[in-house]
């Protein structure tokens, strides 16, 4: 089996592009105390992301606002949401997301 360096050089750098910003910030972050009012303003960043990251695929199609109307999307996630808090269930809530998007697409079509 021949080796192609240039494949190998490739695969050896992404490698080293990945696991500088993964490794960094742990060698930083060990060796100093993090003050407590940035730990507790961190405990916001994956929920902002997650936010963030669902209203644009609620809100948004094709980078142009969906009419509420026809935004099937927005409507299933309201029973969905409901499930979810009173539920506290991830299959529940996923069975029921994936329920309301299936009744909601073949009602708006």
């Amino acid at each position: 089996m021949e080796v192609r360096w240039d494949v190998f050089w490739i695969i050896m750098g992404s490698a080293l592009l990945t696991f500088i910003p993964r490794v960094l910030p742990l060698m930083l972050f060990s060796k100093i105390q993090i003050p407590m009012w940035l730990l507790r303003w961190l405990e916001y960043v994956p929920v902002a992301v997650m936010a963030a990251l669902i209203g644009q695929e609620l809100f948004m199609s094709d980078n142009q606002l969906v009419p509420i109307t026809q935004n099937a999307a927005l409507w299933a996630s309201l029973p969905t949401i409901a499930v979810a808090i009173w539920t506290r269930s991830l299959l529940g809530t996923v069975l029921v997301g994936i329920v309301a998007m299936m009744i909601l697409r073949y009602w708006i079509g």
